[in-house]
Parts: structure tokens; C-alpha cells; sequence
């Protein structure tokens, strides 16, 4: 399955909160994306991980992605080892992006600085052709993504590129609104926690309207990039 751009989210929900609008711009101009959790996100305070599971299908209705499938990893407590690598290393030859998008490299939360790493890590050993993996039988190639993009979450991060959301902003919030019982609900009896206040929605707009303002326009993304970014057309920048 050949797509243009894979996005890996730690938890579900990560991607709607810090790439949504990135996804939905692209999946607009033509491009095939797809979304690959990590955990359930069944260690989170509010709700279970059946109810993230079906929060994650509304989600994903909203933004129109080509596929979406979770790898069960242990919430909390995945590592970079070798099992976890080769799993991922499989996704990636499966789905030969060209493009990855993957967790911030440091943040509140330990599971996204961890599986920022080890993404990053897979998409380098993917490309290596001693590395033996299968699916459904078959023998994969190997596969090196051109990129990997690290979208920004928590922590106020200097962004290396900033992505332009504006006509995608709505449709993001309503993505993000889908885990309703995450975030801010007034007839919620779950404990409160810091990212279920009527502060944080307000808090992504912010942060939104803060990287917009970088580029010179109203609502942007920004993420954080290893290696150099290349360009053939100067004049192709906002």
C-alpha cells in the first residue's frame, strides 16, 4: 500500500491535536495519507481504551484519512528494543511513504520524546536491506522515508518549518473534539485533568494562531526537523 505521507501518533488523539491540519491540507491537494497509533492509550486518567477506540473512528471520519490502524503497544511503557523496531520497520515497508510525520522529540508526556526515537530510528533501519521482515508471508523490501517531521505538541518548541492550516483549522478542532472524553466536557464526572479545561482548547488555538503569525497567516502547525531541509524553488515559500 503505497502512500504519500505516514503519520505515527503515540496515543490517539496525538495526531488530531498537533498535525491534523497538515493532514487534511495534503489529503486536499491529492496526496494518500495514513495514521499508525501506537497504544490504545488505556493508561490515560479520563475514559477507557474502548471508548478511545471509538472516539478514534469519528476522528478519522472527520479527516477523511485513507487508513488508520493501532499497534497495541503497552501504553507507558514501550520501548526502542528490537521487537519494537522490527514492527515498526514493517509498517513502514508496507506503506513505503515518502514522507513520515512522528511524535515531538521532547515533551510533557514520556511516551512521545520515546516514540519520536524510536520512529525515528525504524525509518533509518528500514532502509537497510540485511534487515529481513515479511508480511503476510511475503518478503518486504526495504524502504527509507525522504523525511521525518517531528509535529510539536506540549512544550512551546522553536519550530524548523511551519505549515499553513488556516482553511483546515475548524475542521481540526472538530477532530479534536471527537475524543470527547479527553478534553473539556462540563457534564463529566472523570477527574480533571491539564489537557480537560476550557484553558487548553483555547491553549491550541494560541499555539495555532502563534506559528500562523511566523509564516504570515492565520493558523499554522509547526514541527522540528533532524536533517536539513532542501528546496528546488526558492520562490515556492510563503
Amino acid at each position: 500500500m503505497k502512500t504519500d505521507i505516514l503519520v505515527f501518533a503515540a496515543h490517539p488523539d496525538d495526531a488530531e491535536l498537533a498535525c491534523s491540519g497538515t493532514i487534511m491540507a495534503h489529503i486536499a491537494l491529492g496526496h494518500e495519507v495514513v495514521i499508525v497509533d501506537l497504544t490504545r492509550g488505556e493508561l490515560g486518567t479520563r475514559g477507557t481504551a474502548e471508548t478511545r477506540d471509538e472516539e478514534s473512528k469519528k476522528a478519522t471520519a472527520i479527516l477523511g484519512i485513507h487508513h488508520r490502524e493501532n499497534l497495541g503497544f503497552r501504553d507507558g511503557f514501550f520501548v526502542k528494543d528490537e521487537a519494537h523496531l522490527m514492527k515498526v520497520i514493517e509498517v513502514i515497508r508496507k506503506y513505503q511513504p515518502e514522507i513520515v510525520l512522528a511524535n515531538a522529540e521532547s515533551d510533557r508526556h514520556i511516551d512521545h520524546g520515546r516514540a519520536a526515537d524510536l520512529v525515528h530510528d525504524a525509518c533509518f533501519l528500514s532502509g537497510l536491506k540485511k534487515i529481513n521482515t515479511t508480511l503476510n508471508g511475503n518478503t518486504q523490501g526495504e524502504w527509507r522515508p525522504k523525511k521525518v517531521y517531528h509535529y510539536i505538541q506540549d512544550m512551546l518548541t522553536e519550530p524548523d518549518i511551519v505549515f499553513d492550516i488556516t482553511p483546515f483549522f475548524d475542521r481540526k478542532m472538530e477532530s479534536i473534539k471527537a475524543y470527547e472524553t479527553q478534553f473539556y466536557n462540563p457534564n463529566s464526572i472523570e477527574p480533571i485533568t491539564p489537557i480537560a479545561t476550557p484553558e487548553f482548547i483555547k491553549h491550541l488555538e494560541g499555539r495555532c494562531l502563534e506559528y500562523g503569525r511566523r509564516i504570515g497567516v492565520k493558523y499554522g502547525e509547526g514541527y522540528t526537523v533532524k536533517s536539513t531541509i532542501g528546496s528546488r524553488n526558492l520562490l515556492d515559500q510563503i
